[in-house]
């Protein structure tokens, strides 16, 4: 029997004032799959990840991950606050900005979400907290605070501090844009080993030869729509439409 998708959009629209950001998107995420959205600046990628965590509220549509399912537009009913930060804690999201408190240790930051949303006592959130940070490489930074930490060692407790939510789905907001060009691989390395752990992720990029490599679907979004999507490499090496044709000119690729 097939399973259905972890997440599951359809019809979502969102407007800015007059802007029509998102203009009736539909796309599904299967269990264990990593889909990469490309595209160019102002498309509307970053805004499709902030609506799947519900960071910002859909105009219509429906958005589902995994048990957790709200229909947006006229005649529905926003969620409580409870209902979405259930919601948020099972969606993880790494931002291109960290966002870590910075009167907080590395250690602090991870131990933040499991003690205040899930309760868990001290001793076991820092337990856990231990764990993960070891999991993104940085076991030796648990005391340090995000002034003394480089770019890519933020993101990297950034990821860990998402994780320790034990979410169903990591989405990722540009998250090694902000970051100088030799900090990049230590970020991509730890979405890749996430990845082969068959972590369900949705990733916004611009590393397209990392999406290619890693992402099992590329969505490729342009003027708020889907123009194209498909299995990484068959988008990224032979892409069908043209406005996504003239998108991957830019980037040199290696067979």
């Amino acid at each position: 029997m097939q399973q259905e998708p972890k997440i599951e959009i359809s019809g979502l629209r969102k407007q800015f004032g007059k802007l029509e950001v998102l203009r009736g998107i539909d796309f599904n995420v299967d269990a264990g799959n990593v889909v990469a959205l490309i595209g160019p600046s102002g498309s509307g990628k970053s805004t499709l990840l902030r609506c799947i965590n519900l960071l910002v509220t859909p105009d219509g549509g429906r958005v589902r991950v995994g048990k957790h399912s709200f229909a947006f537009g006229p005649g529905t009913k926003l969620p409580s606050s409870s209902e979405l930060a259930r919601f948020r804690a099972n969606t993880g999201m790494v931002f291109q900005h960290f966002n870590l408190f910075p009167h907080m240790t590395a250690l602090g930051n991870v131990m933040e979400g499991p003690v205040t949303v899930l309760r868990k006592p001290k001793a076991e959130a820092a337990e856990l907290a231990r764990t993960l940070l070891a999991k993104v490489g940085l076991a030796d930074k648990a005391d340090e605070y995000p002034s003394r930490l480089s770019g890519g060692q933020k993101q990297r407790v950034a990821i860990a501090r998402a994780l320790a939510m034990n979410p169903e789905v990591m989405l990722f907001d540009e998250a090694t844009s902000a970051l100088d060009p030799e900090l990049v691989g230590e970020v991509l390395g730890v979405m890749r080993a996430l990845a082969a752990e068959g972590m369900t992720m949705v990733i916004v990029t611009h590393e397209i030869a990392f999406a290619r490599e890693v992402a099992d679907r590329v969505v490729f979004m342009r003027d708020g729509l889907v123009v194209e999507e498909g299995p990484a490499r068959e988008v990224i090496d032979n892409p069908r439409e043209p406005a996504t044709q003239a998108f991957l000119s830019h980037f040199h690729r290696r067979g």
